[in-house]
């Protein structure tokens, strides 16, 4: 009886996984919990709250939660619920904040104060620059998993491939444009 069971077991495991759909999801509370971890203090205060994350099962509960919850949400929604919220990133020029919402970012000088705002369009799959008169500007739509329409230089818009090559003729088109209007 017992062997039956585990044959049934490992057949019914066997075909699951050889005809289900994978969805590992983002794991965004988990990594927003390892973010915050690795910046709380020096290395060895890191390492300190790490182990003990580990033996207070903070660690196994955020990782369930994922699991269990919100990584099944986002794969049936589309969304994640945790994916909202706000950073500071260091870039060459200076420190911006980025605040997430459902819908896009701000992106906020923390040098000069200005400010721009991107906004997914889920409908059409694009992303714009909102503008102060709250028009938007598309700069980049998804034609496919390796196509995106990109703004050309004569006002349409060309498709570019997303890899190495297709990044790097495109910034040929926009070079080139560049110095023909000098």
């Amino acid at each position: 009886m017992r062997k039956t069971f585990l044959s049934v077991a490992v057949v019914c495991t066997l075909i699951g996984a050889l005809t289900l759909p994978s969805c590992i999801g983002s794991f965004s509370l988990t990594n927003k919990l390892l973010t915050w971890n690795n910046h709380v203090g020096s290395k060895f205060v890191n390492e300190l709250v790490f182990f003990a994350f580990w033996i207070i099962p903070v660690y196994e509960i955020s990782g369930l939660a994922d699991i269990l919850v919100l990584n099944t949400i986002e794969f049936w929604s589309g969304d994640n619920p945790v994916a909202c919220g706000s950073r500071v990133v260091e870039g060459n020029d200076g420190k911006y904040l980025v605040v997430t919402d459902e819908n896009g970012y701000t992106i906020t000088s923390q040098t000069d104060g200005t400010s721009v705002r991107l906004d997914f369009n889920k409908e059409d799959k694009s992303w714009a620059i909102a503008n102060p008169d709250g028009s938007h500007q598309t700069i980049l739509t998804y034609v496919d998993d390796t196509h995106v329409a990109m703004p050309a230089p004569d006002g349409g818009q060309t498709i570019v491939e997303l890899s190495k090559e297709g990044l790097y003729a495109y910034q040929q088109l926009a070079t080139a444009a560049c110095y023909a209007q000098r």
